[in-house]
């Protein structure tokens, strides 16, 4: 795997904390070196918020992320901030229900997906970062997707629980939108 380098991002309350703490917990259980550094913008709800996550199998200098290998965005002021922190060949996730435009970059590998429609497809909204974080998963294979559900436990709680089987089919139906 190397290092994966992840900015998430998208208004507050979109589930962009929730989706990186995920991806750490996750890389905790599989024995990876992690690091999640939230940002939040002058609001939290409606504000922008964005976190840099990194997965890796060696030893992390700095949670700061500068030059990311993946960005998944939420919203279009994200897509707008985020995209240039993109390396060449980096992956580029959006979330295609909220933003109508394409990526201004022809060196990186976007992919569209229309999170808010399966989200409520799925009878609830709240899990389009699911959706989100399926499709980056089932690309760039950072985590499993169990580890995922076990974070899901250790970061939500027994109180939460009666959630899984609607975020594990997020995940699973986020996975088969990037599916070649």
């Amino acid at each position: 795997m190397a290092t994966q380098e992840i900015i998430c991002a998208g208004f507050g309350g979109q589930g962009v904390m929730s989706m990186g703490q995920l991806l750490t917990y996750a890389g905790m259980i599989e024995g990876k070196n992690v690091s999640w550094l939230p940002s939040y913008g002058p609001e939290m709800r409606g504000g922008t918020a964005n976190c840099s996550v990194i997965v890796s199998d060696t030893p992390i200098g700095s949670p700061i992320v500068i030059d990311a290998t993946s960005a998944i965005v939420m919203n279009l002021p994200s897509l707008l901030k985020f995209e240039k922190s993109l390396v060449k060949d980096g992956l580029l996730l959006i979330n295609s229900s909220l933003i109508d435009q394409k990526t201004s970059r022809d060196d990186v590998k976007a992919y569209y997906v229309p999170a808010n429609e399966i989200a409520n497809e799925l009878g609830n909204g709240k899990v389009a970062n699911m959706v989100m974080l399926g499709a980056f998963l089932e690309i760039t294979k950072v985590v499993e997707i169990d580890s995922i559900l076990a974070a899901l436990k250790k970061v939500f709680g027994p109180a939460k629980e009666h959630l899984l089987p609607l975020n594990k089919e997020a995940l699973e139906k986020g996975a088969a939108t990037v599916r070649g």
